[in-house]
């Protein structure tokens, strides 16, 4: 999970919508405005256009701007997000899925693909530590024909998770890591992905308020360096995942190297990949192959997939 949280939903979002005729006068949009930004929100006229754009009345389009006003995620106030293309419901009090991880998607979804190809049959799919199930969503809509798993331990991100991947075909299991998921996925599973949470407990305090007022703990520290739920999904992991399957953990380009001792340590192959555009580094490991034993550990700047 990013060091701070993404930032306001930009224009494009707002830019097919169209507002209510009872909510489009100059002076609700212009007033709007002013109260936003009033209230340090940076994109105060794209928020201003999906605010009024979402509101069917003025007695909630006024309750909507008061709960941005006060710092809930816009994502919280309008119940939705826009993720990898594909609107994804966000509940209160649920982890905001963020630009960056938009990346780690991408790379899963090629991973996905080629683990179709070379099986015949569609592929495992685990979104662990799946918050609003975003991920999850995501990859079951790229790549169509998928057997797909999320999990989380916190109650209200399972709920919200299960309106956003069960419609999708899969399923959402509440607990903490790998001890929610059904027996019978080990060593099946083709894609592991894992947002983990990565920010240091002493940093956490830092964070923007949207992300540690409204936003879960658990969803946000990774204790003393970041790195404690990484270290234990990649201690479990190759007894999940199947011969040739791939986990994949969004962290931070400061922790890559110590990440890739943790995957290296438990007899994944890793591979480092990052986006400059979206600022993201993500941490591939692969079981090797049945018959090819894990040979040290490497940190590669290449695509996912190509070792």
């Amino acid at each position: 999970m990013p060091l701070s949280p993404s930032s306001p939903l930009p224009s494009p979002l707002s830019a097919s919508l169209s507002t209510p005729d009872s909510l489009s006068t100059p002076h609700s949009r212009s007033t709007v405005i002013t109260e936003l930004r009033a209230a340090g929100c940076v994109f105060a006229e794209d928020e201003a256009e999906l605010l009024l754009s979402t509101a069917r009345t003025a007695d909630e389009l006024a309750a909507m701007v008061e709960r941005r006003v006060i710092g809930l995620p816009l994502e919280h106030v309008v119940g939705w997000a826009e993720f990898y293309g594909l609107r994804v419901t966000v509940d209160p009090g649920v982890f905001v899925p963020r630009r960056r991880t938009e990346f780690l998607v991408g790379q899963a979804v090629g991973l996905g693909l080629r683990a179709a190809e070379r099986t015949g049959r569609p592929p495992v799919v685990v979104d662990l530590c799946c918050g609003s199930g975003a991920v999850g969503a995501v990859l079951a809509d790229a790549l169509g024909r998928v057997e797909l798993y999320a999990a989380d331990i916190e109650p209200a991100a399972v709920r919200c998770a299960r309106r956003n991947v069960v419609p999708a075909g899969g399923e959402v299991y509440e607990g903490d890591l790998f001890d929610a998921l059904p027996t019978g996925l080990r060593g099946r599973i083709d894609v592991l992905v894992a947002n983990v949470p990565y920010v240091p407990t002493e940093e956490v305090g830092l964070l923007p308020p949207e992300a540690r007022e409204y936003e879960p703990l658990v969803a946000l520290d990774g204790g003393a360096d970041g790195l404690d739920v990484l270290r234990r999904v990649t201690a479990a992991a190759p007894q999940w995942l199947a011969p040739g399957g791939h986990l994949l953990i969004e962290t931070s380009e400061r922790q890559a190297q110590q990440a890739v001792e943790a995957f290296t340590r438990n007899g994944l192959l890793p591979t480092v990949t990052d986006s400059e555009e979206l600022y993201a580094t993500v941490i591939i490991g692969a079981r090797p192959a049945e018959g090819h034993a894990a040979v040290g550990g490497r940190d590669e700047r290449e695509v996912a997939g190509t070792s």
